[in-house]
């Protein structure tokens, strides 16, 4: 029987929650992309999403986990690529190839943690199909049957609460380009999620599995969800998130499942900034401009850890959470660069955790990039994060002490109000900016 939008809506309503705690007091998790793209590991880094017309976007997609997509573009330069480096070769035939002989899920997750993530989300199924599970109805197109030879996601799961981070699962349920086969995308207008029964069915099958199965903190969605499995059913999302909220009632999901619930919305890169003003948001982005490895990507196109640093406290600093995405080559490493970053944003959060995890925003403090400053709150503590040195002059917010200020460390900083300004003398930092702290009244 078919339901209108406004019995779908109450359908979902019942899930409307308050974001927990743990998930707004969390402010950093690492995204993982990996997947047989990571064989070829080839996309063009031409720029961030958003800042980039999506006609030239798609056929010159800086997305390496696209791969599948952009060499079926005709003349697209991944396309002649494909061709002249692996002779046009089915795109399954790289998940032969992905062995992850080199995979520690311990050792990765550690690095997570030293970073100062709060949670770790792995890709399940990509937009190509291919589950890190033994999902049902795939036959042997998994990381258990081929491939790898075994369970990815159990293994990250494991390994996230052996470290004391919550778990998350991607899994992309708008696209699936074996499942729901269509004419490759090169435009927007074509991110439309498979039609019909079936491949609602198999969308929520796999979602269940991994709810049954690993029990995730967090799941993130993606691309939206096939229109079929909107309406109340026993294969609908409606029943996906009841089971969901049962097996974690302090759980929460993103926004990307067809617009019908989420506990915090996303952004990406420079796309859905409009989503940054909301209650709960996360923005998600990888080092680089791609998700999936890319051999092409060089230090030019990777954040370092300075780049980090800042990214991270300015998220937070305006109420959300970052989702630093991370992308294993084909044998199961970070490349050199990606786990620097991670480690020089570790060293910071190391000794200035205090003033961006569980901290909010200081309203009517005013963000300034000369020099940078971003301010937080935590407690009766009002936080300044200063990338500079020396004596600093900066607008001062409503009811902050300058007769206080302090280092994370309880080192007394000279400053004094000067009318509507403050002026610190900043010490030097050798991990990032400084932060100095002031009580409020």
């Amino acid at each position: 029987m078919p339901h209108d939008a406004h019995d779908r809506s109450r359908e979902y309503e019942r899930f409307e929650r308050p974001v927990p705690d743990w998930f707004r007091d969390a402010k950093l998790g690492i995204f993982v992309h990996w997947g047989a793209y990571s064989v070829p590991a080839w996309a063009e880094p031409i720029g961030a999403l958003g800042t980039i017309d999506d006609t030239r976007w798609y056929r010159h997609n800086p997305y390496a986990e696209w791969y599948a997509n952009t060499i079926r573009i005709e003349g697209s330069p991944a396309a002649v690529h494909h061709r002249v480096s692996y002779g046009g070769r089915p795109y399954d035939e790289f998940l032969d190839d992905w062995t992850a002989e080199r995979f520690d899920a311990d050792a990765l997750v550690a690095l997570f943690a030293q970073a100062g993530a709060r949670y770790v989300v792995p890709t399940t199924k990509h937009h190509d199909g291919i589950a890190l599970w033994d999902a049902p109805h795939t036959g042997d197109r998994n990381t258990v049957a081929r491939g790898p030879g075994r369970d990815l996601v159990g293994a990250f799961a494991d390994a996230t609460r052996a470290a004391g981070l919550r778990f998350g699962a991607y899994y992309s349920g708008g696209l699936d380009w074996h499942a729901g086969p269509a004419a490759p995308i090169e435009s927007d207008a074509q991110l439309v999620p498979p039609a019909g029964d079936e491949y609602a069915r198999y969308a929520h099958d796999h979602v269940v599995d991994l709810i049954d199965r690993y029990r995730p903190d967090l799941l993130w969605g993606d691309i939206g969800w096939p229109a079929a499995g909107h309406a109340p059913g026993p294969f609908s999302l409606a029943d996906v998130f009841e089971r969901f909220y049962a097996a974690a009632p302090d759980g929460v999901v993103n926004d990307r499942w067809g617009g019908v619930h989420a506990d915090f919305l996303t952004s990406e890169y420079e796309s859905g900034r409009s989503n940054e003003g909301s209650a709960a948001w996360e923005n998600c982005r990888g080092i680089g401009y791609s998700f999936g490895y890319n051999r092409l990507e060089g230090e030019e196109h990777n954040l370092d850890g300075a780049a980090a640093i800042r990214l991270f406290v300015d998220v937070v600093s305006r109420g959300g959470n970052l989702l630093l995405n991370v992308g294993p080559t084909a044998s199961g490493v970070l490349s050199p660069p990606q786990a620097a970053t991670l480690r020089a944003l570790g060293a910071w959060n190391a000794r200035h955790g205090d003033a961006v995890f569980g901290s909010r925003p200081l309203q009517g403090a005013p963000a300034s990039d000369e020099p940078w400053v971003r301010w937080t709150r935590t407690g009766d503590r009002a936080n300044a994060v200063i990338d500079a040195s020396g004596r600093v002059v900066l607008v001062c917010p409503v009811g902050v002490d300058a007769a206080t200020a302090v280092t994370v460390d309880g080192t007394p900083v000279a400053a004094e109000r000067d009318g509507d300004t403050l002026v610190i003398d900043v010490p030097a930092e050798p991990t990032g900016p400084a932060v100095v702290r002031f009580r409020t009244v």
